[in-house]
């Protein structure tokens, strides 16, 4: 058995399996018409996709649908997946070191083990007094 790619003038497009390379082409499911083999679509510069990296991941219950459980199982595979991309990939890591906060003046930039505190306050708080009024922080 053969995998081919049909088209039907309707405007349909499918797969089938034929016996040999000589047999005569399938009828359109849709509409019975006749059909053509089409050229296998080939895919040139794929780009593969790693997904959300750690800091794009929900870290409240907020950002999991206020505990949503099918929210809350879609970020658990997601985070697995990534994790195994890091194992193999470690350069996708980045920044490993423990979050301590991420509400309020940290929403935007979380505050992490080993980073100066006092520092981390002065600049989140310059950055969240530089939102204007009106916008959400």
């Amino acid at each position: 058995m053969i995998l081919y790619n049909y088209g039907c003038a309707c405007g349909n497009r499918f797969e089938a399996f034929v016996a040999n390379m000589s047999a005569p082409n399938p009828s359109c499911p849709e509409c019975g018409g006749e059909t053509n083999r089409m050229p296998a679509r080939v895919n040139f510069g794929g780009q593969a996709d790693p997904g959300p990296s750690r800091d794009e991941l929900p870290r409240s219950w907020r950002g999991v649908g206020n505990g949503d459980r099918e929210t809350i199982r879609h970020f658990q595979r997601v985070t697995e997946r990534r994790e195994k991309l890091e194992e193999k990939y470690p350069e996708l890591a980045g920044d490993r070191r423990p979050v301590l906060a991420h509400e309020g003046i940290f929403e935007k930039r979380p505050l992490r083990a080993g980073d100066d505190i006092a520092t981390a306050v002065k600049e989140a708080a310059a950055a969240a007094k530089a939102v204007p009024e009106g916008e959400p922080k």
